[in-house]
């Protein structure tokens, strides 16, 4: 084996580390996200897969009232809206409520922490871009927490559901 052959194997076999070290740490790609656009009234596609593996699609939850929660670890007023969200989701999940995260986190471990202390059982995107979040930049979300119902029928209802929304997913459930 010639001295170049060599190097040219050695660079290679380093660059293949470096770049399955890289890969390893990051975050799963969000090859299968689809997402139309949004409109309140209209319907509205959303599927990607989780952080934990589950595969999420808003279509396969029509028939329920979902809450897309738009949120951080680290945003005081989402982990201030926590427990409201948790009382929501205990009280009203048996009669039809789901949810469905979207995580501005940029830290996989931090959101994994805050799941498993808090016991949040609904699934979670996570992409690691924080403010440019995939999803987040699709549906021009400048705040945190934002909050949309999705209806029954798979419908943007609500853009700002913090304010009461036990009393929001019941009326909706009722429909």
């Amino acid at each position: 084996m010639t001295r170049n052959s060599k190097q040219n194997r050695w660079l290679t076999l380093m660059a293949l580390a470096a770049f399955f070290t890289i890969n390893a740490h990051a975050p799963a790609r969000a090859g299968s996200l689809q997402l139309s656009d949004a409109a309140p009234g209209k319907p509205l596609t959303m599927k990607f897969k989780a952080f934990d593996g589950r595969e999420v699609d808003l279509a396969k939850l029509q028939g329920k009232v979902v809450l897309i929660d738009f949120w951080a670890t680290w945003c005081g007023d989402c982990r201030a809206e926590l427990p409201n969200v948790k009382a929501a989701y205990e009280k009203l999940h048996p009669k039809g409520f789901e949810i469905i995260a979207i995580s501005f986190d940029q830290k996989k471990r931090d959101l994994q922490s805050l799941i498993a202390k808090e016991q949040l059982p609904w699934p979670q995107y996570f992409d690691g871009l924080s403010w440019d979040n995939k999803i987040g930049k699709k549906y021009g979300i400048e705040a945190l927490p934002a909050m949309w119902l999705i209806d029954k029928s798979g419908k943007l209802r609500d853009t700002q559901a913090q304010q009461d929304l036990a009393g929001r997913v019941e009326k909706l459930l009722a429909e």
